[in-house]
């Protein structure tokens, strides 16, 4: 066995031993990210000088479970990778099944929006799909900001920094919306959660009242103005709350198609909707 394996296995049974879910994809994912290759190249690398040292120390940050993304400067996330770290939300895979919907509603010279954008992934990612979509990230925290502003330098996406849940959201764009895509926060307050979510995803990000609707209720009344007739939503939601997202649109009355959507694990993860036609 090479000095690397031997390290990668010693890495697996450390980070198993504390809990962490995937371990032999996180232990190869710190060794790619130290060597400067891709984790498939494993095995064609060798190991530099000093790695030993730089590898162990990141895996006992790792087993104290602080995430892998803060720990290797970016997440992945369906075309594209986003810089993420303290105070911003980790986009999560799950959350590719919202975008990969969403890109199939794409058309050229569309007007997105992407609301609670935090580091932007469905923004970039869109806008990188359809080049002639005119795309918003919105984002209300501060820290969040950083990332978005980071992750959109050099691309067409436009950021602005807003309340989603105040009346007065994009008043300007009143109408006018193609596609809406919303990953808000959404876990019920008290929830039981892992401890990389818990201690590093910025609370702002994830609560959203006793329900975990706080935030969603807004967004679709917002949608009911912004989206043109025809124009669509995408929301994500907690497991728990599949039916209270549908009966939200479904109450508003402005709504054709309500659809609960799972995602590549088969559980319950978002909604859309589309916005009735006037003669709806």
């Amino acid at each position: 066995m090479s000095r690397l394996r031997e390290l990668i296995a010693e890495a697996v049974e450390s980070l198993s031993r504390t809990g962490v879910s995937s371990p032999q994809v996180d232990a190869e994912e710190l060794a790619a990210h130290l060597l400067g290759v891709p984790r498939t190249r494993l095995r064609f690398t060798e190991i530099t000088p000093g790695f030993p040292e730089r590898y162990r120390d990141l895996v006992v940050q790792r087993a104290r479970r602080i995430p892998l993304q803060h720990l290797i400067g970016n997440a992945a996330f369906g075309p594209i990778e986003v810089s993420v770290g303290p105070g911003v939300f980790i986009p999560r895979p799950e959350t590719e099944s919202l975008y990969a919907w969403a890109a199939g509603e794409l058309a050229p010279h569309a007007t997105v929006v992407e609301l609670c954008a935090g580091s932007a992934a469905l923004a970039i990612a869109l806008s990188h799909d359809e080049p002639t979509a005119r795309v918003l990230a919105v984002e209300l925290d501060g820290e969040a900001l950083i990332y978005t502003r980071r992750n959109t330098a050099g691309t067409p996406v436009e950021v602005i920094q807003a309340d989603v849940t105040m009346p007065a959201l994009l008043t300007d764009l009143d109408g006018t919306v193609d596609l809406i895509v919303a990953n808000p926060p959404y876990i019920p307050e008290n929830a039981e959660l892992e401890p990389e979510v818990a201690q590093h995803d910025p609370p702002l990000a994830l609560f959203a009242g006793a329900d975990g609707l706080s935030v969603i209720a807004p967004i679709v009344t917002a949608a009911g103005r912004l989206l043109a007739p025809g124009g669509c939503i995408g929301v994500e939601h907690d497991d728990s709350n599949g039916d209270g997202t549908c009966e939200l649109f479904t109450a508003s009355g402005l709504f054709d198609d309500v659809t609960q959507r799972q995602d590549l694990g088969g559980r319950p993860r978002f909604v859309t909707a589309r916005r009735k036609t006037s003669s709806s």
